[in-house]
């Protein structure tokens, strides 16, 4: 009788991020900022038509970085969970920290007992009050770890070296053209510039209403760059 190969937990978990973190280091990066009318979400990503950067409900964005099909499959599964927490209770009800909480419990479920981790990880961003002071951003891994911070946030790629260069250009109270400028400037190379063309772009304004969520676009992201 042939004896099964053993791998202590302890390894077994060590690869699955080890891979996982591979995986997301080889994509685009990612960044999640806020400004004084309200969240900037801002990716390095040149399609036109697979977005990184979404709305979830009213006034939650979502972004993801690794694997496209991946995190889309979580992308959807947290509309669909919006939308069914908004129509059994009240749309007041749906917020950031729960729709963490639930990619938390999925990327927790697959890391611990699936062959493979989903090579992802996401940002979910909420306009939480009438100012930044009250704004949200829940990072989540994908081994279902989950953080949230104040000012801005980092995703995939050489995360560690864009979280540096963004911290010399970060205020409170930035303008819009200013966010955009300290973002594209954290995600560019020192020897690469960004164009429009290489960007998605979008905001939760403060000032657009229930649907805080738009993107920013053509002309417009243009003439915000510096």
């Amino acid at each position: 009788m042939t004896t099964p190969f053993y791998v202590s937990p302890e390894q077994r978990m060590n690869d699955m991020a080890d891979y996982a973190r591979k995986g997301i280091a080889r994509g685009k990066s990612l960044v999640g900022l806020v400004f004084a009318d309200g969240i900037l979400l801002c990716a390095e990503n040149p399609s036109r038509t697979l977005h990184k950067v979404s709305e979830i409900y009213d006034r939650i964005g979502f972004a993801g970085v690794g694997k496209y099909n991946e995190f889309d499959q979580l992308r959807i599964a947290g509309i669909r969970h919006a939308d069914l927490k908004g129509y059994n209770f009240s749309r007041e009800d749906v917020d950031a920290r729960g729709l963490a909480n639930q990619y938390a419990q999925i990327l927790g479920q697959v890391f611990t007992h699936e062959m493979k981790p989903l090579e992802v990880e996401i940002l979910v961003a909420e306009l939480a009050g009438g100012d930044e002071a009250d704004d949200q951003l829940f990072h989540v891994l994908y081994d279902g770890s989950v953080s949230d911070h104040r000012d801005y946030v980092v995703l995939g790629g050489d995360a560690e070296a864009i979280r540096d260069r963004l911290d010399e250009r970060f205020q409170p109270e930035l303008s819009l053209a200013a966010a955009v400028a300290a973002a594209v400037g954290a995600l560019a190379e020192p020897e690469r510039e960004l164009g429009a063309a290489d960007l998605e772009v979008a905001v939760l304004d403060r000032g657009n209403g229930r649907r805080a969520f738009r993107r920013i676009e053509g002309d417009e992201l243009a003439a915000l760059l510096p």
